[in-house]
């Protein structure tokens, strides 16, 4: 293998097609790892992020893809995506991830990078088997700990096609919600998948986003102009691929309920969803989601629609399975590894007695008020 590494995503049409071609030979490939993520996120971050981009090839064909981001002054690497991405990996066929990942680990060391950061990391990545190996291999110190469960709503075989299906249509709660908005103007879903109609809709989209958002005393990350470029450049690149849903329900014209999702190697994700404030009281958001459920268990393409990121009680109903992800720092100072860890079980002893974090909590906050 050798290594060729860019400090920027390159607006390649070659690159992409291999790239793209390489994600589907992941054990699990995800629209996160695609080549239109890297470069969505180059654009829309680029005075904030700096990419590090490591590719390895046999002869001229691409066998790796690491998409990176490096901040020079501490000397410090993490993915690329790490602040978008659900998941993030390395690129390559699961037998070639050993050699691609130590591949990596060898240039950071002789680039000097003393801290790898590695978010949302499958649990069930073949990387999560090869990462300790390799940092031992380059004396490096590994820290790999629980990071999301995600939930998801698979479906492994017809009968549960069936008995999901089943089951979210004989919700009551759902129901009634959707006949109390059927009784203003008739309900329709509408997927959106092609530029022009996602251009089109994405500013009401936002707007409910933030007033959402403002709504519950908090703000919205489409108030940052960033993620909101982010977010347009992602729609237009997957809608060249047929990936991109912006999914709506709509009470007659009007859309009430949203989804920035994607259709991608069997999942449907539930990426970026928000409704209506005004119409709060029909759930409308929770309305979308089955009704996106019921249409995933007619699709015979379709094997799970992945919720994502996020603990929400709402998941609860529908999941009927998990998918964890990893927080892993790798890190050539002793001293950060023993910090990592020692923050790790804190945390946790924390979070597992309620009055230590109540006090915990009542202590940040006075600090933080310049109470004494």
């Amino acid at each position: 293998m050798r290594l060729v590494v860019y400090r920027e995503i390159p607006d390649d049409d070659l690159l992409a097609r291999q790239w793209n071609e390489l994600v589907w030979k992941m054990e699990c490939p995800e629209v996160f790892y695609a080549y239109e993520w890297a470069l969505a996120v180059s654009r829309a971050y680029r005075d904030s992020i700096t990419p590090l981009l490591m590719l390895a090839y046999e002869q001229d064909s691409l066998v790796g893809v690491a998409a990176l981001a490096i901040d020079r002054l501490q000397n410090e690497a993490t993915f690329l995506a790490g602040n978008t991405a659900d998941y993030c990996d390395f690129i390559s066929r699961p037998e070639h991830r050993s050699d691609f990942v130590a591949l990596v680990f060898s240039e950071l060391l002789t680039l000097k990078v003393r801290l790898l950061v590695l978010p949302n990391l499958p649990a069930d990545s073949a990387t999560s088997r090869v990462l300790p190996l390799a940092a031992h291999m380059l004396e490096y110190s590994l820290f790999s700990r629980p990071a999301f469960q995600c939930a998801q709503v698979a479906f492994s075989s017809p009968e549960q096609r069936e008995f999901t299906k089943h089951t979210v249509r004989r919700k009551q709660m759902l129901r009634r919600h959707l006949k109390g908005m059927a009784k203003i103007a008739p309900v329709e879903v509408r997927h959106l998948k092609s530029w022009e109609d996602i251009a089109a809709a994405m500013p009401k989209f936002e707007q409910a986003h933030v007033a959402r958002f403002l709504s519950i005393g908090r703000v919205s990350n489409l108030a940052r102009a960033e993620r909101r470029i982010f977010l347009t450049e992602l729609a237009k690149l997957l809608s060249w691929t047929g990936s991109m849903t912006l999914s709506s329900l709509n009470v007659g014209d009007e859309p009430v309920a949203w989804n920035y999702g994607f259709q991608f190697a069997g999942s449907w994700f539930w990426y970026q969803p928000t409704f209506d404030s005004r119409f709060q009281r029909y759930y409308p958001g929770l309305c979308l989601l089955s009704k996106i459920v019921e249409e995933a268990c007619d699709r015979p393409e379709l094997s799970r629609v992945d919720l994502g990121l996020g603990t929400e009680r709402y998941k609860e109903r529908f999941a009927t399975a998990v998918r964890e992800t990893l927080h892993v720092t790798i890190t050539a100072s002793t001293a950060r590894h023993v910090k990592e860890i020692v923050r790790y079980r804190a945390a946790s002893i924390i979070k597992s007695s309620p009055p230590i974090e109540h006090y915990v909590r009542r202590f940040l906050g006075r600090t933080s008020a310049g109470e004494p």
